[in-house]
């Protein structure tokens, strides 16, 4: 069929044609923020989840939700390498110069933004990859020591009491937070929690590897009652079947049964591979309905494609040792796998592998589902693995 109308978008962050099965996480972000928009109280909400599982799609409907209602917002994604005061500060000053221009009356949203001021003159020489050139004058007294932990607080603090001035929300959205170094992430759950007992409308809507929940456990142990924490998973069969079919049905296209069974068990009902099977079984058809043969055709080029892209990515970050690891974990299969068995297939002892296996988490390759277990956090990759290196060496 025409590719020019092939209605699948598989891509980083692209939104489905169809977001099927995510509406009670969305309608939940949207009660917080209208909750904290009328001063009362709401959790921050932590999307966490495998690769693929369109964490990154429903961040960004939340996002546009938020910008609808004329909330102010920050969207960010956390790079590897890069501090989280510098990814916030261009970020937070658009956020704030967007609630100084709202009508309700007062002056805190300059407050705030003279507070951010400061922060950037007392972070720059701790973080030197902070590059902000604009003079926003200072706060005295106000996010100004150079200590992250306290001058974060001070900041969110400052556009607290600005947002509630204007009878808002100000909405934190940070993809990746994962890659935020621990440091940095207990300064912004500490910030997010003198906001929170001081019942200032400033919340975090984030979303990242399963590792997080353990990170942010571990960077300040009243995490667990500050977050929401929202396990993103593959699709249920309904909702499965909705992402494949809906779409095509507005083309007065359809698919056979048997095709939509054969790419719902190739996907595992990810949505990322949803997407990819769909694209190229629209391709390879010729007439509707798409049959279990066009499906079958079409997943020798959705693997060429997620080979040649999706895996090959992040295979090509790791050092001869870290493919060795992961080559070991995919002939035990899809896992978890204990590190013991991992170690034994690799003939070496548990300590000696652990350095790898802790430098892949950091790179979020594995995760640690239970201690001493390991496992994936990209789907399917144990079977790419077997493709790419049909031995472990």
């Amino acid at each position: 069929m025409d590719p020019r109308t092939n209605p699948f978008a598989p891509g980083a962050g692209n939104p489905p044609p169809e977001l099927a099965g995510r509406d009670a996480i969305i309608e939940e972000a949207s009660i917080a923020l209208d909750r904290m928009r009328n001063g009362l109280s709401a959790k921050s909400i932590m999307l966490v989840g495998l690769r693929g599982v369109g964490k990154t799609v429903l961040l960004n409907r939340m996002h546009l939700d938020a910008e609808a209602k004329g909330i102010p917002t920050v969207m960010l994604e956390a790079p590897e390498r890069r501090s989280l005061p510098a990814i916030l500060v261009p970020q937070v000053r658009l956020a704030l110069l967007k609630l100084d221009r709202m009508a309700a009356a007062g002056d805190r949203a300059k407050r705030a933004l003279r507070a951010l001021g400061g922060f950037v003159q007392g972070m720059k020489l701790k973080y030197q990859d902070i590059e902000f050139g604009l003079d926003l004058g200072i706060e005295p007294g106000v996010a100004d020591t150079g200590d992250l932990s306290a001058d974060l607080t001070s900041l969110l603090q400052a556009i607290g009491e600005a947002a509630r001035e204007k009878r808002t929300v100000v909405v934190l959205f940070i993809d990746e937070l994962q890659y935020v170094e621990e440091d940095e992430l207990a300064a912004l759950i500490a910030a997010l929690h003198r906001c929170a007992q001081s019942q200032l409308p400033v919340t975090l809507i984030g979303a990242g590897l399963p590792q997080l929940v353990g990170q942010m456990g571990k960077a300040k142990s009243y995490a667990e009652r500050l977050f929401e924490f929202r396990s993103i998973g593959p699709l249920e069969s309904i909702d499965a079947r909705q992402a494949i079919i809906a779409p095509a049905e507005r083309c007065d296209i359809n698919f056979s049964d048997d095709a939509v069974e054969e790419i719902l068990r190739q996907t595992d009902r990810y949505p990322y591979f949803l997407q990819e099977w769909g694209k190229h079984s629209w391709n390879m058809a010729t007439q509707s309905p798409v049959q279990l043969g066009d499906v079958v055709a079409a997943t020798d080029r959705a693997l060429a494609e997620l080979d040649a892209s999706f895996f090959r990515v992040r295979l090509d970050r790791l050092t001869p040792a870290e493919k060795r690891y992961l080559r070991a974990m995919a002939t035990l299969g899809p896992g978890p796998h204990r590190s013991g068995d991992i170690a034994e297939e690799l003939a070496k002892k548990v300590e000696s592998v652990g350095p790898t296996r802790s430098n892949l988490i950091k790179k979020g390759m594995v995760y640690s589902p239970a201690h001493g277990d390991t496992a994936f956090t990209v789907p399917l990759f144990d079977a790419y693995m077997r493709r790419v290196m049909p031995t472990a060496e």
